[in-house]
């Protein structure tokens, strides 16, 4: 490809994208932007399904092990480490692939955020503490109270969503959906955007599979020594909030086990409702990566 050029893989957790990124990184002979809004923490490893040491020698990822459980990491920071990433990479090739299942992560790198309002700690802080000891029906509840508009807009399954609307309308007395301009950034090369969709049993085997590979991995042991920050954003996450319960003795393991593997088939559901709102969108069904690189063939300037 003439044009500098960013591929896009995208797909629900447990779908094969590290795998698929890694093919066509070596094809391209070039490197990879994770976008995934866990794995950049440097502590969190198990439970986030990183790539391992020997993936990570053999092909360069930005966005791996970048930062700290006790930073803020977002969408606006990733968005504008991305760009400085790809004009990196431009820098000795003409392509970048990126890869990963946040798709809030995809949207800012590829269309720009909106604008993005200023939080007040004290009140992150306190409804972080408030979910924790109160759980989802809570935070549910206040979005409902605090923010109609939002709740209506029908994201009441994403505690990570929630709290930033909560927060914001705390902080601001707007609504988040108030700060959404939809005005697309324009971008200074092209970005070709890939899913991978599989049938659903497939899906749902291998997230079934990782989950007890992840607990033959030790992924209990890593949840235990992260127990004294259960309370920071970035342990409010599937795979780590369920074990510390099992940890603190309000769960059995075996009950925190099926919770992961039910949780994590409820969070692939909501990335594919994402993926499919995205028009531009070509779908991989089999032959992932021939089919990935005949489109980049076919694709005009």
């Amino acid at each position: 490809m003439s044009l500098k050029t960013v591929i896009i893989i995208s797909g629900p957790t447990a779908s094969g994208k590290t795998e698929l990124a890694m093919e066509v990184a070596r094809h391209f002979k070039t490197s990879i932007i994770s976008a995934d809004s866990r794995q950049c923490f440097r502590e969190l490893n198990i439970g986030v399904a990183k790539p391992d040491q020997k993936q990570l020698q053999e092909v360069k990822h930005f966005f791996i092990n970048s930062h700290s459980i006790h930073e803020e990491v977002n969408a606006a920071l990733f968005e504008s480490l991305a760009i400085q990433w790809c004009d990196e990479i431009f820098t000795r090739g003409d392509t970048v692939v990126m890869s990963g299942g946040t798709g809030l992560y995809i949207k800012a790198f590829r269309d720009g955020l909106d604008e993005i309002p200023v939080i007040d700690e004290r009140i992150r802080k306190e409804i972080q503490e408030n979910y924790h000891n109160s759980g989802l029906s809570w935070l549910q509840e206040s979005i409902n109270q605090a923010d109609p508009l939002f709740y209506k807009s029908g994201e009441t399954a994403n505690p990570q969503r929630m709290m930033r609307a909560l927060e914001v309308i705390m902080s601001t007395g707007r609504s988040i959906i108030s700060f959404r301009n939809h005005q697309k950034k324009q971008r200074n090369f092209r970005m070709l955007e890939f899913g991978i969709r599989l049938p659903r049993k497939e899906l749902y085997q291998r997230i079934d599979t990782r989950v007890d590979r992840m607990m033959e991995e030790g992924l209990l042991i890593e949840v235990n020594s992260l127990l004294p920050y259960q309370h920071l954003n970035a342990l409010q996450t599937v795979g780590y909030t369920e074990l510390f319960d099992q940890v603190q003795g309000r769960s059995s393991l075996e009950d925190s086990v099926a919770r992961i593997k039910q949780n994590t088939r409820h969070y692939a559901k909501r990335q594919l409702t994402w993926m499919n709102k995205n028009e531009h969108m070509v779908w991989l069904e089999n032959d992932f990566l021939n089919k990935i690189l005949a489109v980049c063939s076919d694709a005009t300037v």
